[in-house]
């Protein structure tokens, strides 16, 4: 079987550039996300790229894309759990449907494909896994409620899994970006990153050193001295402060 990388939600942002980075490396790709026709030009661009159009968030998707890979004869020798979203509000206004989305998108579907590729990756005891979390996993994030819980769980089950596949020769890690230039900010509802807009990162230093955490088995990676500042200040405050913090930033 072939072995390849995988990634999802890789019709933009940072997808896009994992793809472009990962290529560049002489992987093969398989690219999982909803816009097929992004996904075909990015394939296009690259030529060592397949496109597979597929809804994570929806029941049943992540079989569909395994079972998709085993009829390509294809084994994912890296796994880049990317896709995921998230909406600005107050918890008691944004739609619902869209919250529970929302959860088994950024929970679900990235819990199942790490579940999917796991057993393989031990028996051959090689094989890794990046889950893109976020800053947003150090704290509690009013108006923004079920995302930054959603990155606080793809942060614990991350470092949790990198201590059970270690021994195994798979290498896990979690990359927690804080603001970055991406399509993230309008598909959440935020106009802009207020003051934060400053200080931003583009999506090319932020995957290439998630690419290089993996490579060195680091659990968390933070890219940018400012973010690795500002996750590592919520140890030291206490979380009321911290809440009262997250909740006043304006988008």
């Amino acid at each position: 079987m072939a072995d390849v990388a995988l990634i999802t939600g890789a019709s933009a942002g940072l997808g896009v550039e994992f793809a472009r980075q990962l290529s560049s490396k002489g992987h093969r790709l398989v690219l999982a996300a909803r816009r097929k026709d992004r996904l075909d030009a990015l394939v296009a661009e690259l030529g060592n790229a397949r496109a597979v159009e597929i809804d994570l968030s929806e029941p049943g998707s992540t079989a569909a894309l395994m079972s998709d890979l085993q009829e390509a004869g294809e084994q994912v020798d890296i796994l880049v759990n990317n896709a995921g979203f998230g909406l600005r509000g107050p918890f008691a206004e944004l739609d619902a449907a869209r919250q529970r989305e929302m959860i088994d998108l950024n929970c679900g579907a990235l819990t199942e494909l790490c579940r999917a590729v796991a057993p393989a990756m031990l028996e051959r005891r090689s094989g890794a896994i990046l889950n893109v979390a976020s800053t947003a996993a150090f704290q509690a994030g009013p108006w923004m409620a079920v995302y930054f819980a959603t990155k606080a769980y793809v942060l614990s089950f991350t470092e949790a899994l990198h201590e059970e596949l270690k021994p195994h020769g798979v290498k896990v890690s979690a990359l927690c970006p804080g603001p970055t230039r991406t399509e993230f900010g309008a598909v959440a509802g935020i106009s802009s990153l207020g003051q934060f807009d400053r200080l931003a990162m583009e999506a090319e230093p932020v995957v290439r050193a998630g690419i290089e955490g993996l490579e060195k088995n680091r659990a968390v990676v933070i890219p940018g001295a400012t973010n690795r500042l500002g996750a590592l200040s919520t140890r030291f405050a206490s979380r009321s402060l911290v809440r009262r913090i997250a909740g006043s930033m304006k988008f």
